[in-house]
């Protein structure tokens, strides 16, 4: 199987929106893990993606802003909120990169339930916030619903100067260019394309996280290998694909 390769934009267009959103204000934070562990909670028909040898569990909290069908506008209230999820790296049989999202926690109800009927994403709803002091970025979040109810994060990141050149491994984790979802007993491949991600190194400063933990996934035990701060681009995903 031919797989892929890691490129700062997409490797495939999307002839038609289907979904329009902009991702502001990112924090990466990236752990190792094992694949034997990660291999069980992906979609039937992908497996880790391994950069070598090795594959990562993400916490990303952001701002989605206008979020919105087609090509849009987007939705200025309820396509605006605070995002928080878990995700794992994935590839399929065809080669396709992606990300398998254990959980998003979101901060508007609406698109809670719209994700979850329509495709099976496992959106949380929860009460967020992200405050800006300076160069400091806080991210909390407080689940309500569906659970585990009270499941409790809290990051703090200072940004510090751009990243004129990734590593490896910050082009492995950041350059996604779509999802894979099990939904209505298939898995479904979500392409995805923005703009290459303008990223800058950053220090965490404090982090109180019980979301990785909720998501299935062991408790970190070790401060992150890798801590990146974007502060966006617009993104428009495609009409989903069969991957199995």
């Amino acid at each position: 199987m031919d797989i892929e390769p890691v490129t700062e934009l997409p490797p495939r267009s999307v002839r038609r929106s289907i979904v329009v959103q902009s991702w502001r204000d990112l924090a990466f934070l990236h752990w190792p893990a094992d694949p034997a562990t990660v291999g069980p909670l992906l979609p039937a028909g992908t497996r880790p993606d391994l950069l070598d040898g090795v594959t990562y569990v993400g916490l990303i909290g952001f701002r989605m802003v206008g979020v919105g069908p087609l090509s849009g506008p987007g939705v200025p209230y309820l396509g605006t909120f605070c995002e928080t999820n878990v995700r794992l790296y994935s590839v399929d049989a065809a080669g396709r990169r992606g990300v398998v999202f254990r959980s998003l926690d979101a901060a508007r109800l609406l698109p809670v339930l719209v994700a979850t009927a329509s495709l099976r994403l496992p959106y949380k709803w929860s009460a967020m916030r992200l405050h800006r002091d300076g160069d400091h970025y806080t991210y909390t979040c407080r689940r309500r619903w569906p659970g585990p109810r009270g499941a409790a994060g809290k990051m703090t990141v200072r940004v510090g100067p751009p990243v004129t050149e990734p590593t490896p491994l910050e082009h492995f984790l950041t350059a996604r260019w779509g999802l894979h979802v099990r939904a209505h007993g298939r898995t479904l491949y979500l392409p995805n394309v923005h703009p290459r991600w303008p990223l800058h190194r950053a220090e965490l400063t404090r982090l109180d996280d019980e979301l990785v933990k909720a998501a299935g996934l062991p408790a970190p035990t070790a401060p992150p290998v890798s801590v990146l701060f974007s502060p966006g681009v617009p993104v428009r995903f495609g009409a989903p694909v069969r991957a199995a």
